[in-house]
């Protein structure tokens, strides 16, 4: 769970880490050329326009091509060397490294008497390499990394920074955002991290309010709010252009090249105080069922501090899945404190097994990442602490329509967390539309910006002819599903409450897709934005 910057203990293990990459490098860079032949819809488009261009095209293919082989040929013994030397490193490796950036604006105090909202994002952004991106339809990695991240944390100065956010955005008079509190804890005794933000309470009258009054009396209080909230909650549902400006957590998704993640982290880096990326285990781990070629893709950005992080790697990764490092990344993030007790949020984000036909193996990830989570909480939650949220995030691979995904659909995941876009079982709320987009037809012009795609998507037709369809127990499509036609929704932020020495009530103020990243993503963004503040007297 430590938040050193490096994965590595020492500077000697990440040379030898380094000197192993780079003799990989010119063998993974060939096959990336090779791969990276294959062309999207909209580059075979774009030849097709004249007898020339195709004809330039198909040369520099075929010449690509060879290069890529030869020079593949040529790296292989330097490569087999550099993967025995890779090999033994990364059993030394810590699952994640870490970036704090030191200086951004702190946080102010949160009075819990006040509401406070916290926006939460998650994306699938598919930043394979780009040989491997071809497959979903997606090439030139890098330059949609740029964009994703420049959308997602624009400058004050750019001109982006003039868009709205989500909702009407938040009055600061009582909230912030992250601050620099992940120092150690220093000799002579000066104060832990948390103790550097207080935040005032009221007194306990003696009415149940923030207190230790009538914990039970509050609960059913509570429930009955929650009862209220949740029957409003259809009426927040919408389709945005653009990432909300004040998001307070980052939770991304196939995040996968390295360069791409350099260039996220550079410039998230000046608007999210704390990251967590290079998430996952590589090479050979029992623990995570053989062979990892590829991390897990996670990749975790918060404005406010990150008091603890753990990884675990899925054992039951199938077929192409079992070459990535899937699994949960949990963290613990600081809120503020309140009479010596710290106020304290839990985010977990995720990407289950891919293959529609495999809903045995998601349901025993799913079952697995409840477990971690309550492992996670039981070793880092003290006693006194105020947990303000707990999320589970990410892309999960299967949706409340589909026939196929009907196992997944009833895992006692939802009975522990709250979906706010689901009313039950193969039921969703009347505003939810899927996440998924028909990866044949992204570059198509109803859908090649994101001003159009939202149009598309808030008709109907155009979210039979542009999103990704439900699907039969075997993966193929289901040409008779039932009921208004959605679109697969893969993509989720789910959400629980809790009640301890401070009872807090959440409630859902906001929920969207965005189609910022249309033609550059297979998946739309989801955003949630929850409002804490006191229980119910």
């Amino acid at each position: 769970m430590g938040l050193r910057e490096s994965p590595f203990s020492s500077q000697a293990l990440a040379a030898l880490n380094c000197l192993a990459q780079g003799m990989l490098f010119p063998g993974f860079w060939a096959v990336n050329l090779v791969l990276d032949l294959q062309e999207t819809t909209a580059e075979r488009k774009r030849h097709r326009r004249g007898w020339c261009q195709c004809c330039c095209a198909y040369t520099w293919r075929v010449l690509a091509g060879l290069a890529g082989s030869v020079l593949l040929l040529l790296s292989l013994p330097v490569a087999v060397l550099g993967l025995l030397l890779w090999l033994p490193v990364q059993a030394a490796r810590r699952p994640f490294a870490y970036q704090h950036v030191v200086g951004l604006v702190p946080t102010k105090a949160w009075a819990l008497q006040q509401r406070q909202t916290f926006t939460f994002v998650s994306a699938n952004l598919c930043l394979l390499p780009s040989g491997l991106a071809k497959f979903s339809n997606l090439g030139q990695t890098l330059q949609r990394a740029a964009y994703a991240a420049r959308e997602l944390a624009p400058a004050p100065w750019g001109p982006a920074s003039t868009r709205t956010s989500l909702v009407p955005p938040r009055h600061r008079a009582a909230s912030g955002y992250g601050v620099t509190l992940c120092t150690p804890l220093q000799p002579g005794g000066q104060p832990r991290p948390w103790d550097s933000v207080v935040v005032e309470v009221p007194e306990d009258d003696g009415s149940g309010g923030l207190g230790h009054g009538d914990l039970e009396g509050r609960r059913g209080a509570e429930e009955h709010g929650n009862v209220e909230e949740r029957g409003n909650v259809e009426e927040r549902g919408n389709v945005e252009e653009h990432f909300p400006a004040d998001a307070d957590f980052l939770c991304l998704q196939e995040v996968f090249d390295p360069g791409a993640a350099a260039l996220l982290r550079r410039q998230l880096g000046c608007s999210f105080e704390h990251i967590v990326y290079d998430v996952g285990a590589y090479g050979l781990h029992s623990c995570c069922g053989g062979f990892k070629l590829l991390n897990s893709g996670l990749f975790l950005a918060s404005r406010y501090p990150v008091l603890a992080a753990q990884y675990h790697c899925y054992p039951n990764g199938a077929r192409e899945d079992a070459l990535s490092a899937k699994g949960l990344l949990s963290v613990q993030v600081l809120l503020g404190s309140v009479q010596g007790r710290r106020i304290v949020g839990y985010l977990s984000c995720t990407h289950l097994q891919a293959p529609a036909r495999d809903a045995e193996v998601r349901n025993a990830q799913l079952t697995l990442g409840l477990h971690w989570m309550q492992l996670f909480r039981d070793a880092t939650e003290e006693r006194g602490d105020v947990v303000a949220f707990d999320v589970y995030c990410g892309d999960l691979n299967f949706d409340n329509c589909s026939q196929g995904d009907q196992m997944n659909q009833t895992h006692r995941i939802f009975e522990d967390y709250w979906d706010p876009c689901r009313v039950g079982p193969g039921q969703d709320q009347p505003w939810a539309i899927g996440t998924l987009l028909n990866s044949l037809k992204l570059y198509e012009e109803p859908v090649s910006s994101p001003e159009r795609l939202k149009r598309t998507l808030e008709q109907e037709a155009g979210r039979r002819s542009y999103l990704a369809g439900p699907v039969l127990p075997d993966g193929r499509p289901d040409p008779a599903a039932r009921g208004p036609w959605r679109g697969r929704r893969l993509d989720y932020i789910l959400y629980r409450e809790h009640l301890g020495p401070v009872a807090l009530r959440t409630e859902v103020e906001a929920v969207s897709v965005v189609t910022q990243l249309a033609a550059r993503s297979d998946h739309l963004p989801v955003v949630l934005r929850l409002a804490v503040g006191p229980a119910l007297p």
